[in-house]
């Protein structure tokens, strides 16, 4: 968990407990409730995804849910915008390239 800011001198940070998730297969931790590319940047995952015209890695841009590099399929779903999904526990969080297959 060394990749999560611990202390700042201004914001006080509350986490949710930890809890296990799986990226590509590969069991993760993570804090319960923080968004899911906040986790995996953590975990030193830094591609979410794929452009679907070049097929050039995309990573954590907006943090905010207004762009599309981080759609990701999450427990199957496609295009999950990763940045502003909760982490919940069991969570099967894949990358997708371009648009998500249904």
């Amino acid at each position: 968990m060394n990749g999560y800011l611990i202390n700042h001198p201004i914001l006080e940070f509350k986490r949710g407990k930890k809890v296990k998730f799986y990226f590509e297969g590969k069991e993760i931790e993570g804090y319960e409730g923080l968004p899911i590319a906040a986790a995996l940047h953590a975990a030193g995952c830094k591609v979410l995804s794929y452009s679907e015209k070049y097929n050039r890695p995309r990573g954590f841009f907006c943090a905010v849910g207004k762009c599309s590099s981080c759609l990701m399929e999450v427990d199957g779903k496609p295009n999950v915008m990763v940045c502003v999904e909760p982490l919940k526990q069991g969570m099967k969080v894949r990358r997708q390239k371009g648009r998500g297959k249904i």
